[in-house]
């Protein structure tokens, strides 16, 4: 079922979904359904499963390194496949410009049309991790609107070299990631929003957030877009300070603000696992102001863990 099908379905009540990463290549799935377990008690409609592009490793030979590409966390979509089988949950792969041309993209949808998959969250991606600046992938796209057109032709059966005759056109429902804080590289908020417009023009269903720590941000992100023009659902993406370093790593990395309040909380505990508890409190009441408010589902990046995720969902579902 599509993602905007079960928001529509659940009639005003907010609903719990959350992201995994996929385990690094020679770790086995079963890890990643431990995580899953305790949090399918909250019924989540859909799960959603990042994508990982290349990335560069150094291999020795005969006294000399070797730089090859690979990839650290492949098979998304056969993650996304044994997740819904298993589960019986909706499952929602990410795409990206970066690291896929558009035929290896095509192929991508393809599979995941044949694997009865729904709904894709298309995304630009980031940098390679020794790049400062994002670098287009040669025959791949430029920008997200750019995947996003690609998946409406493909609703319209229309493939990249040929156009397909079938009563059984692929028919995703595609999500876009919107900014609360902007885009890092975006010089404003209101030129980011104008991007966000741009991808709901080409095709785009649903907007997901980027994680942020106060409300206030999500509530004026969501007015701005409207104003803009933007009326599909825009889903708050929220996650948990679970470690000291993230006081420094989150600003640092995604560019985003975080309260004072919430700082001196962190600073003031004695280890990580205080911090941790601290982050899960700080998500609990930004969660309940969140529901409150009526927000179509509150998406929590769960970064593979579910202990801080199911604390958090005790209290608010």
């Amino acid at each position: 079922m599509k993602i905007t099908d079960h928001i529509k379905n659940a009639k005003g009540e907010t609903l719990f979904s959350f992201e995994i990463i996929p385990p690094l290549k020679g770790h086995r799935i079963q890890e990643l359904y431990d995580n899953i377990d305790p949090l399918m008690e909250f019924r989540p409609p859909f799960i959603d499963v990042t994508t990982s592009r290349e990335e560069y490793v150094y291999i020795e030979r005969d006294g000399l390194l070797d730089k090859k590409l690979t990839r650290m966390r492949p098979g998304t979509v056969g993650i996304c496949a044994s997740i819904k089988h298993k589960y019986n949950v909706d499952t929602v792969p990410h795409l990206l410009c970066g690291g896929f041309s558009k035929e290896e993209t095509e192929y991508v949808l393809v599979d995941c049309h044949y694997l009865g998959i729904d709904n894709v969250m298309a995304l630009r991606g980031d940098a390679m991790k020794d790049e400062k600046y994002f670098r287009p992938t040669k025959g791949g796209h430029d920008y997200a609107v750019g995947l996003v057109k690609q998946l409406n032709d493909l609703n319209c059966g229309n493939y990249l070299h040929d156009a397909v005759e079938t009563e059984h056109c692929a028919d995703f429902c595609i999500g876009v990631a919107g900014y609360p804080e902007k885009h890092l590289e975006a010089p404003s908020l209101q030129s980011d929003l104008k991007r966000l417009k741009e991808k709901v023009d080409a095709g785009a269903h649903y907007v997901v957030t980027q994680m942020f720590f106060d409300n206030q941000k999500y509530f004026k992100f969501v007015d701005a877009a409207k104003d803009m023009g933007i009326h599909v659902p825009i889903i708050p993406g929220i996650k948990p300070i679970a470690v000291k370093r993230h006081l420094q790593l989150l600003p640092q990395v995604f560019r985003i603000d975080i309260p004072q309040d919430l700082i001196d909380a962190v600073d003031d505990c004695e280890n990580n696992k205080a911090v941790r508890q601290v982050g899960v409190e700080w998500c609990i009441e930004q969660s309940k102001e969140l529901k409150s408010a009526g927000v179509p589902v509150l998406h929590y990046y769960s970064m593979g863990k579910s202990d801080n995720i199911k604390a958090i969902a005790e209290k608010v579902f």
